[in-house]
């Protein structure tokens, strides 16, 4: 079984992957709570200057990762043509201009999901982002390929 297919990496859908890394770790979740907590205590305190720094803690980090996320996609020549991936039963193939890399399934650490994406994490940061729009009909060809090679433990997409 064979699937290919073209992912074009915008903005927005590094942004995605960023969003999902960033507020699933510990301290993304540990950030938005301070600034949660502070809000709150702005309330119970009548000190209006946690509003202010609750606010900051609150939308800090998702306006950062929009930036960063712009800047990673219009500063990397790998995104300037679009990717284009085979997902086999050896693993994941991507080539990018002359460049050809392969990844054998065994390599792969963990597969997630967004509304918007297939993550393929190799590594604990580093991954393939496979937008479910760019997949278009392969996309179930794809999940099934990925869930038929990897154990179920690593695989959680929805």
């Amino acid at each position: 079984m064979s699937a290919e297919f073209d992912v074009k990496m915008t903005t927005g859908k590094m942004y995605d992957y960023m969003l999902r890394h960033t507020f699933t770790s510990f301290a993304g979740i540990v950030g938005e709570l301070l600034g949660i907590v502070l809000v709150a205590g702005a309330f119970v305190y009548k000190q209006w200057i946690y509003i202010i720094f609750g606010m900051i803690c609150i939308l800090y980090q998702p306006v950062a990762l929009y930036f960063r996320a712009k800047q990673q996609v219009t500063g990397n020549e790998v995104f300037k043509d679009p990717l284009h991936y085979i997902v086999d039963d050896n693993g994941i193939t991507v080539r990018s201009g002359d460049n050809t890399d392969s990844l054998t399934w065994d390599k792969i650490y963990k597969v997630v999901s967004t509304s918007r994406s297939v993550i393929v994490y190799t590594g604990r940061v580093n991954a393939c982002i496979f937008p479910k729009e760019d997949m278009g009909p392969v996309k179930d060809t794809v999940i099934q390929i990925i869930s038929t090679h990897l154990d179920p433990k690593q695989v959680n997409i929805r």
